[in-house]
């Protein structure tokens, strides 16, 4: 059983966890191992105790829970585009503690990160995902998520890090960029 609720302070040190060791594990051999190896929980909390305190404004953010335990997290808001005000939704980050990947932790978040962005009435949302990612693109795919032809790269460390954006449309419509 997984329970999804809002995140609260004092999750913030459990998600700091379950984001970095989340990027450890998914991006091994896909962003630069330094990078992976300067991760550290502690900053990471700090950065989320900061935003938190800050307040998310539009932000959601949720944890899932198993027995007791938070084991995954994810973090919606409005689409940030460069221009006019957002017109859909947009999955900023999602991550599964290794060890529960598979084991429906994420698909409980998915299915909340959607009922979300129905219920602010947004006809999509919109998320990005690092091109090589392989099992993250299937993924979302298979939560309904298709590849909308947007593609960037940023670079870590100095390697170029590309990324592709998947959206997921809530309306038979097609939604402009």
């Amino acid at each position: 059983m997984v329970l999804i609720r809002e995140m609260t302070p004092d999750d913030v040190d459990a998600v700091a966890e379950v984001r970095v060791r989340g990027w450890q594990t998914a991006y091994a051999g896909l962003v630069p191992r330094s990078h992976l190896d300067s991760m550290s929980v502690a900053e990471d909390a700090r950065q989320r105790r900061a935003l938190l305190e800050r307040g998310g404004g539009t932000m959601a953010n949720w944890v899932a829970e198993r027995g007791g335990e938070v084991v995954g997290w994810a973090c919606f808001g409005p689409h940030r585009e460069s221009e006019g005000p957002p017109r859909g939704g947009e999955l900023y980050a999602m991550y599964v503690l290794p060890e529960q990947r598979s084991t429906g932790v994420g698909r409980a978040l998915m299915e909340a990160v959607v009922a979300e962005t129905r219920r602010r009435g947004l006809p999509w949302v919109r998320l990005w995902v690092l091109k090589e990612n392989a099992s993250g693109r299937r993924f979302y795919e298979r939560a309904g998520f298709r590849p909308d032809g947007h593609e960037e790269s940023s670079a870590i460390d100095g390697t170029p890090v590309p990324e592709v954006r998947y959206e997921l449309s809530l309306t038979r419509a097609t939604p402009q960029p």
